[in-house]
């Protein structure tokens, strides 16, 4: 494939970085759209343009976007509890409305939203009890006890369907599930349950579990999309061997660093008493809560998802896990994450 030029947004996240790293690495050109205050240091030795600026400026991205072939929206804000509902919803569909209506206008042949997988119908038991993962058809009607990011991602969603569907750009959704792998410099909520784990401040876990999958595959993922996906069309980026517990994700952990388990299983009504609390706190304090409600109600369900379309359609790559789980602690130890 000849060389494209990509334009990038939230070029210095956790998924970002690592998409930038992969399309340089392929022999694209890449624009990079960057906050004036980013942390950019998982980009040093990566050859990109910079430009600084937000996607809430939409005259800068009506500037810059002409002349790109691909554009790639990763930028967002990622926290499952903020004071300033406003900024996130602000942040996450109106920048999404701006980024996907620059890029449709400069004639960009492929727009990629990154989403995530929790914007589909959560898992279910059956009359049997048998966890069946969702999937892309698994639909879900937008739910606030889910938290303001979930509901923010689903109301950016529509947004991109709604351009697809009136104005015939050309867009693609994939929707993450749970990345893990180095680079995690935040870190993201599953990238701290790790960090917490390796240093043994869990003192009891919830029933619940997730699909874990290398960030490095979903970085190529997003590629991949944007060279073979299908426009209007959303695709899980997961593992299908990654549907683990949490006493799965732990034992998976305890083989790599020799740490003490969780070994104590919280009901979710305390773990609710104590994410309450919690937020109660962060409103005085302004410091995000260990424990958020939106996470309890999360972890209600197993966060288990089917990447079979991906993998069927796109070629999505299969690292194992562990090879995930192994290259973030690698990461973790050498940044000093571990230290503190």
């Amino acid at each position: 494939m000849k060389a494209m030029k990509c334009f990038v947004t939230g070029a210095s996240g956790f998924i970002g970085a690592n998409l930038v790293r992969e399309l340089v690495a392929r022999g694209h050109r890449v624009k990079a759209l960057l906050r004036p205050d980013s942390d950019d240091r998982l980009l040093l030795g990566l050859k990109y343009e910079r430009i600084t600026g937000d996607i809430l400026d939409r005259s800068l991205l009506e500037r810059e976007l002409p002349g790109c072939d691909w554009c790639f929206h990763v930028a967002a804000v990622c926290k499952l509890w903020t004071q300033r509902k406003e900024e996130m919803y602000q942040t996450n569909v109106e920048g999404t409305r701006n980024v996907l209506t620059a890029a449709g206008s400069a004639g960009c042949d492929r727009i990629v939203l990154t989403s995530t997988a929790l914007c589909f119908g959560l898992p279910e038991p059956d009359a049997a009890g048998k966890i069946i993962p969702s999937d892309e058809s698994t639909t879900q009607l937008p739910d606030a006890e889910l938290g303001h990011y979930v509901q923010s991602k689903f109301l950016a969603e529509g947004v991109a369907l709604e351009l697809f569907r009136k104005s015939g750009l050309p867009v693609i959704i994939v929707n993450p599930t749970m990345p893990v792998g180095p680079g995690d410099h935040r870190p993201t909520p599953t990238g701290q349950l790790l960090l917490d784990c390796l240093g043994q401040r869990l003192p009891a876990y919830l029933d619940t579990g997730m699909n874990w999958v290398h960030v490095r595959d979903v970085a190529v993922g997003h590629i991949l999309a944007a060279e073979k996906g299908e426009l209007g069309r959303r695709y899980i980026l997961g593992n299908k061997d990654g549907n683990w517990t949490l006493p799965q994700t732990f034992a998976a952990l305890k083989k790599l660093v020799n740490i003490r388990i969780p070994e104590k299983k919280i009901p979710h009504w305390l773990a609710m008493r104590i994410a309450e609390g919690n937020e109660i706190t962060s409103f005085f304090t302004r410091k995000e809560p260990r424990v958020s409600v939106a996470g309890v109600q999360l972890a209600k369900h197993k966060l288990w998802f089917n990447p079979a379309r991906a993998i069927r359609e796109l070629g999505l790559p299969q690292t194992p896990p562990e090879t995930a789980f192994a290259d973030a602690v690698q990461w973790f130890q050498a940044n000093g994450y571990l230290d503190k």
